[in-house]
């Protein structure tokens, strides 16, 4: 993998979950490297770095295959703000002990 050596494990273990599982779903809907790839507007090396998890390819291509395999909906699911738990316990932090009327 090209990619920063600086990126956290976690985050190298879910580019690498993240690519088995695109390369699962194409698999599942029996299309080729190369068929994948003409869908999503990209070269089949680049469905090969998906696959592997390569940190070095750009979220935009992600989300190109996302959409070839008809999985684009997911994409909006990443980072919805209703489940931001940590978002709203800060939130929740902040909150005023009193609220006073103004006079």
């Amino acid at each position: 993998m090209k990619g920063s050596p600086e990126l956290p494990i976690p985050v190298k273990r879910g580019l690498r979950t993240l690519g088995e599982d695109l390369s699962a779903a194409r698999k599942r809907r029996r299309l080729t490297m190369e068929a994948l790839a003409q869908r999503a507007l990209v070269t089949r090396q680049t469905i090969a770095r998906i696959e592997r998890g390569d940190d070095g390819v750009a979220i935009g291509t992600y989300a190109c295959v996302l959409f070839a395999l008809g999985m684009a909906d997911r994409l909006f699911a990443i980072a919805q703000l209703a489940d931001d738990q940590l978002g709203i316990d800060l939130d929740t932090e902040q909150l005023p002990t009193r609220v006073r009327t103004k006079r």
